[in-house]
């Protein structure tokens, strides 16, 4: 598949083996900085969250494209850049699995892919890691998050996601990956379930944080 479509930057276009050139991969680290932030609020339920990137500039456009104008292939693009950090590496190396935060049935008809489950497969397999895509769902189809203010958010995300196959991550450490965390309230509740099934941790990685 290569041979007959090269891969390319996701950001240039130029051919590029790994989805992002050298000259765009400089770019990206100029305006990205690994942050780890410990939560010490009881209002949350991970215990840390990881991510690159401030939700504004070029991130922002990738993460748009990436998600609703119909460019599954830009995983790649921001996959390769994260897992060149060696930090971030280690780190996500310290979890037992990785699971992206789910999407509703018919909201996967309308994309036709998982934006989250995406990179964190793409992860699972360079990183050597365990994914775990079926336990963590979601029954409910709602108001796209983006389109709400924070209140809002945190009440149509409610009791939306649902757990199942609980003994394949019961005392487990979880890293679930989502693309941006805005109120962190779409996170928030898929940890408040996961959190149920006595998980020795877990923690969020976004791309970007607004």
């Amino acid at each position: 598949m290569d041979v007959l479509f090269p891969q390319v930057c996701g950001i240039c276009g130029k051919l590029s083996g790994n989805s992002l050139c050298k000259k765009c991969e400089i770019l990206l680290e100029r305006q990205s900085k690994f942050e780890i932030y410990e939560n010490d609020s009881l209002e949350n339920y991970f215990h840390e969250h990881l991510y690159f990137f401030k939700y504004d500039g070029i991130i922002r456009k990738i993460i748009l494209n990436y998600k609703f104008n119909d460019k599954a292939y830009l995983y790649r693009t921001i996959s390769n850049f994260l897992i060149k950090n060696k930090e971030f590496c280690e780190k996500v190396k310290s979890y037992d699995i990785i699971m992206p935060v789910p999407i509703s049935k018919k909201r996967f008809k309308e994309r036709g892919y998982n934006q989250s489950l995406l990179i964190a497969k793409y992860i699972a397999q360079n990183l050597k890691i365990d994914l775990e895509n079926n336990c963590l769902y979601k029954h409910k189809n709602i108001i796209e998050q983006s389109k709400l203010n924070k209140e809002d958010r945190i009440e149509n995300i409610k009791g939306v996601y649902s757990i199942k196959n609980e003994e394949k991550i019961k005392n487990k450490k979880i890293l679930l990956v989502d693309d941006i965390y805005t109120t962190g309230s779409t996170v928030n509740e898929c940890c408040k379930i996961l959190i149920k099934t006595s998980l020795n941790k877990i923690g969020v990685l976004t791309i970007a944080k607004d």
